[in-house]
């Protein structure tokens, strides 16, 4: 699905960073690992104190008589380690949660034969079919997905069925879709957008946060769009990184800061956002940095970004031979950080 971005701003680079950083994956993993442990913990002391209190009641009920189908609509949108941690609560919930778990497994193969991995070939019918019964089995994460492939064969209203489905059911990539679906309705239906974009961002969705503040800019000004460009910046969205480093500069929305511009600026050049390459790289040409300014700028020359041609150039006749070719190897040698769009 199509999106917009910065009013009269580029999209992101097509390339992929110049390891001037360092890469934070050992880090995520750590979160990641973290993440899933504390979420098995807090369910397992939250069913004991639910159990505890019912333990005591005269019905003689407790918690693992929550009925499936409740139970099955909070799970909806668990991810595989969510489930896998709900399903050790009690043998009442990991009865009620096979069919999510078999839905896991569903998902999986529907990755694999969207995008050809996994040692087998791609084939649409098949990454489609899994998608569907993953979503027959109640997975949200599998209406999102399915929904994804009836978008890209132009099946547009089956695919906001699928978002629906799975936005009322909590999922916030659903909610976002759903919302984006809406902006690019014929005519829009930007009220009902914002409604299901706000579920989104709250709930930490990053692209849903970015869409959101895209929307507040349009009709609000960029006051209250900035705090949310700054939430999904923090959540690692290329363009917000971007957007975030200009309402810093021009002081609009969030305090005027030079050092915090500057840092999100080179953190979306590093991810590849060919404007913040050129603006990056013109700030390190005016602080005499002209090695690393001449990468920057190469960077977004082969995005795409002209303009920073001119200037590449003539810092490129301030260098010596064996400085140019240095700055070239670096140049083809870049890989963009991660980031989650």
């Amino acid at each position: 699905m199509k999106q917009r971005t910065w009013p009269d701003r580029s999209e992101g680079s097509r390339f992929t960073a110049l390891p001037l950083t360092k890469s934070n994956g050992d880090n995520r993993r750590r979160e990641l690992y973290s993440s899933s442990s504390t979420h098995k913990s807090k369910i397992k002391r939250h069913s004991h104190h639910f159990y505890s209190r019912s333990s005591q009641s005269t019905d003689g009920h407790d918690f693992a008589t929550l009925p499936f189908d409740i139970l099955t609509k909070i799970a909806a949108s668990f991810t595989h380690p969510q489930l896998r941690a709900a399903s050790l609560v009690c043998k009442s919930w990991s009865d009620a949660l096979r069919p999510l778990r078999e839905a896991m497994v569903l998902l999986m193969w529907g990755k694999r034969f969207k995008h050809g991995r996994g040692g087998v070939r791609k084939n649409l019918d098949k990454a489609l079919d899994s998608f569907l019964k993953g979503a027959e089995r109640g997975s949200t994460l599998a209406m999102v997905d399915a929904g994804l492939i009836y978008w890209e064969l132009g099946k547009k209203e089956t695919a906001i069925g699928f978002y629906k489905k799975a936005a009322e059911l909590g999922d916030p990539a659903g909610q976002c879709n759903l919302a984006i679906s809406y902006l690019q309705a014929q005519p829009p239906k930007p009220e009902e957008a914002e409604k299901w974009l706000y579920q989104a961002a709250l709930a930490g969705h990053a692209r849903a946060q970015y869409q959101l503040a895209l929307c507040l800019h349009k009709g609000c000004g960029l006051q209250q769009a900035a705090r949310w460009y700054l939430k999904a910046a923090e959540g690692g969205y290329l363009r917000a990184m971007y957007n975030t480093s200009l309402c810093y500069s021009a002081g609009k929305g969030l305090p005027l800061s030079h050092r915090q511009a500057r840092k999100w600026m080179k953190r979306a050049a590093d991810r590849g956002h060919r404007k913040a390459q050129f603006e990056h790289g013109l700030a390190l040409f005016s602080e005499g940095e002209m090695m690393k300014a001449v990468v920057y700028l190469e960077l977004a020359t082969r995005a795409g970004e002209m303009a920073a041609a001119h200037i590449k150039n003539v810092i490129l006749e301030q260098l010596s031979v064996t400085s140019r070719n240095h700055v070239m190897l670096l140049a083809d040698n870049w890989r963009a950080l991660p980031s989650s769009c």
